[in-house]
């Protein structure tokens, strides 16, 4: 069974917001890292990761991720991740993996896309 990976990019308000969906891992996370450059180099600082769609990431996927966290915080910009279904709450793949690797903290963690889009919402517990 082949799985389709996609990155679609939204805009909501100031923030840029790139659905991901598929599995995150070695051959489709480097498509990932060019959205995110991408929508950097257009000038989007505000930019939301939502992985509600993501079953499956592998340390490649996180890499990027950090990676991602890194440019914005060079352009002193926001980014906010969506983790599946309820985030910290609920017990998904992509949640066990940045727990496990001890880098879930470094990310502001968001439940929905209202949520992650919202300057007065605060983030999930890590």
């Amino acid at each position: 069974m082949v799985v389709a990976f996609k990155v679609i990019e939204v805009e909501r308000g100031d923030w840029a917001v790139l659905e991901v969906s598929g599995e995150l891992d070695l051959m489709t996370s480097p498509v990932l890292r060019q959205r995110v450059h991408d929508a950097v180099a257009e000038g989007h600082h505000s930019l939301v990761v939502d992985l509600s769609d993501v079953f499956f990431c592998d340390s490649s996927g996180v890499g990027v991720l950090i990676a991602a966290r890194r440019l914005i915080r060079s352009c002193q910009g926001r980014l906010r991740l969506i983790l599946p279904a309820r985030g910290a709450d609920d017990g998904s793949h992509v949640n066990r993996v940045l727990g496990a690797l001890g880098v879930r903290r470094l990310f502001d963690v968001h439940p929905d896309v209202e949520s992650a889009t919202d300057d007065e919402a605060g983030p999930l517990s890590a």
